[in-house]
């Protein structure tokens, strides 16, 4: 049982581990700013431009029949196909794909500008001086060819 807990211990404690743990966080309080971001400034917009129709009130009852409102419909517990909801989940993974793949192509940009950058730097280091026992074998080598 110890050597299970210390296996246990190794896992946690590798970075990948710690890493993931951190952008799952991460990635939590992202979506609270992306679900603010679609109820709060794009689903008013788009009721706006809709004639103030709410995406929230969209829905197809289930039972056949049919209510003035969603507020009847909901009040009769009638069973419901809630569009709305999803057509905003739609617009929130949109979102949140989109400033995804922009995170990332900022980052594969600035990982290949650090690598041109490092090979440009590297290729305009004059080459090392050789080290004095190199230079000892190079004179011992002339001096040895010289007595031939």
């Amino acid at each position: 049982m110890k050597k299970f807990f210390e296996e246990f211990k190794t896992f946690i404690s590798k970075g990948n581990v710690l890493s993931l743990a951190i952008g799952i966080i991460i990635g939590g309080a992202f979506n609270e700013i992306v679900n603010s971001l679609i109820n709060d400034v794009i689903m008013p917009v788009i009721g706006r431009l809709t004639s103030g129709v709410s995406f929230d009130s969209w829905y197809i009852p289930l039972n056949g029949q049919t209510y003035d409102s969603f507020a009847a419909a909901k009040a009769a517990d009638a069973p419901m196909i809630m569009i709305g909801n999803f057509i905003s989940a739609i617009i929130n993974f949109l979102i949140v794909a989109l400033v995804l793949f922009l995170i990332m192509k900022g980052a594969n940009k600035a990982t290949a500008l650090a690598a041109k950058k490092a090979e440009e730097e590297k290729a305009a280091e004059p080459p090392a001086e050789p080290s004095e026992e190199v230079l000892l074998l190079r004179e011992i080598r002339d001096s040895l060819k010289a007595k031939k």
